[in-house]
């Protein structure tokens, strides 16, 4: 995976992040992440490092986030999470469809 992490560090240059006006936990340090160049830097070591899904829900449900909406194809994320804290609720979003449906629902 260092060369797939070494092609998008270098694409990740040139994408302009702000700030998120929500909270953003990094899966590699299962901690709130606000700065620009701290979440560049995060997403491209989630490619090599190790992903603590386990302690980011735990970090979600400290803030309580008790919702968590999985994007992009599959159920694996939602299936996860259920195991870890079953109180939590995980909807998966993976065709223009459910986007759809989510926005009309948000």
């Amino acid at each position: 995976m260092a060369p797939a992490a070494d092609v998008m560090a270098e694409v990740l240059e040139t994408v302009d992040i702000h700030a998120p006006v929500v909270p953003l936990i990094s899966n590699v340090t299962a901690t709130e992440v606000t700065d620009p160049a701290d979440i560049r830097r995060l997403l491209v070591e989630q490619l090599t490092g190790m992903v603590r899904w386990r302690e980011s829900v735990m970090t979600m449900r400290a803030r309580n986030i008790d919702t968590l909406i999985e994007l992009g194809t599959g159920k694996v994320l939602s299936g996860l999470t259920r195991r870890i804290d079953r109180e939590m609720v995980g909807r998966s979003v993976g065709t223009p469809a459910e986007i759809e449906d989510l926005v009309q629902t948000l």
